[in-house]
């Protein structure tokens, strides 16, 4: 009995079936494999065909930016939207719509012409918002399982409020002078002081851009009228003689 031939038989047919697990799936994750500037949540997997048009849609769309979640992580992605700051819109997407973009070609387009009307609509929305632009931190989008989008946005309420006050210090700064310049000096140091303990940040979601618009705008005036002064500044009006 020729042993022989029955052991290298055997390790063709291994070798063959390690080479097709390996092409089946390639992950995107690692120093070897995945992408230079590929960002993700988890640890996403994607088939060489999948990974390859993922790599043409970040290209395609450079002015957004892509972030690739594992199946699992998807809740996490979604709940903790406020820690992927962007200056580009940032969007949210799981390997498994990859997976069907890339073999299913009216799902493509279906996802592509909401990520091309999204550049549009982004950019307008920006120029509506005007300088309340300056108090989101990300904006971004993502997409459910039945292909609908939803839209999101960091807004810090802290920095309209902010804004006005340091406006107002610089006039009193031209009015007062020395007395005025040492009253701001105090209060900016407090102000860094409960903006670092008040937690201000505000994820708002919206299922159109209108209504991410009115939304934002109303967390920013919400952060302007909240001029409740925290323990440390009422101390400092208090205690600081301003006669010096």
């Amino acid at each position: 009995m020729n042993t022989n031939g029955i052991g290298n038989a055997y390790a063709a047919q291994a070798t063959a079936t390690a080479q097709s697990a390996s092409s089946e799936k390639t992950k995107s994750a690692g120093k070897t494999n995945k992408p230079y500037g590929q960002k993700e949540i988890g640890n996403p997997q994607l088939s060489e065909k999948a990974q390859k048009y993922y790599d043409q849609l970040r290209k395609k769309y450079g002015n957004m930016d892509f972030i690739l979640v594992s199946a699992d992580k998807k809740a996490e992605a979604e709940a903790n939207a406020a820690k992927y700051a962007s200056n580009k819109l940032v969007v949210l997407i799981d390997e498994e719509k990859i997976e069907k973009m890339a073999e299913d070609e009216a799902y493509r387009k279906k996802y592509e012409g909401i990520l091309n009307n999204a550049t549009g609509q982004f950019a307008q929305m920006k120029a509506s918002l005007g300088s309340n632009a300056n108090s989101v931190k990300t904006f971004g989008m993502k997409f459910d399982d039945y292909g609908n989008a939803s839209f999101f946005a960091v807004v810090d309420k802290s920095l309209a409020a902010q804004r006005d006050r340091i406006l107002h210090k610089r006039e009193q700064k031209a009015e007062e002078q020395k007395k005025a310049d040492k009253k701001a000096q105090k209060e900016e140091m407090q102000e860094k002081i409960k903006e670092k303990h008040s937690g201000s940040e505000v994820t708002v979601e919206a299922s159109s851009w209108d209504e991410l618009l009115q939304k934002i705008n109303e967390t920013v005036a919400m952060g302007r009228s909240d001029m409740i002064q925290s323990k440390e500044e009422s101390w400092v009006g208090s205690q600081f003689d301003y006669t010096i």
